[in-house]
């Protein structure tokens, strides 16, 4: 599992003109899901989210975490991340989860999330989304599970 974060200082998701999910200050997450992903990596990603300090502290020092600083998780599937670019000029996708996995995934990391942070928002899996954000920063990290 690849999940691109961006600290943000707001960040919405809108489908068909209808904004389905939005937060202020927080982080915007973007996940690509890969074959062979479990439960396990949903687990180690979610501790990740939510612990990772990339928040400035009094002394402005990336030491505050998601929780510290009360703030929002968008989370974004994004299958495209999961692609393959080493070689050619046109991406390729062999190692991205099928969809049904994909959306399996994807939504156990949504509702595990939901059930541990209240200030959580998704997108629409599968969904052509358009994503607006103001990053913070910026401040973007790849994390890996």
């Amino acid at each position: 599992m690849k999940v691109l974060i961006q600290r943000v200082r707001k960040a919405s998701v809108t489908v068909e003109g209808q904004t389905v999910g939005a937060i202020d200050q927080g982080l915007l997450a973007l996940v690509g899901v890969e074959k062979g992903d479990s439960d396990a990596a949903v687990e180690k990603m979610l501790h990740k989210l939510l612990h990772y300090r990339v928040f400035s502290d009094a002394e402005g020092k990336m030491n505050l975490n998601l929780q510290q600083i009360d703030g929002g998780l968008l989370l974004v599937s994004q299958f495209t991340l999961a692609a393959e670019t080493h070689k050619g000029l046109r991406p390729g996708f062999s190692s991205a989860a099928p969809p049904a996995e994909g959306e399996r995934l994807f939504s156990a990391l949504v509702a595990r999330a939901q059930s541990a942070w209240p200030k959580v928002a998704t997108g629409q899996f599968g969904a052509d989304m358009q994503v607006a954000l103001v990053n913070d920063g910026p401040v973007t990290f790849l994390l890996e599970s």
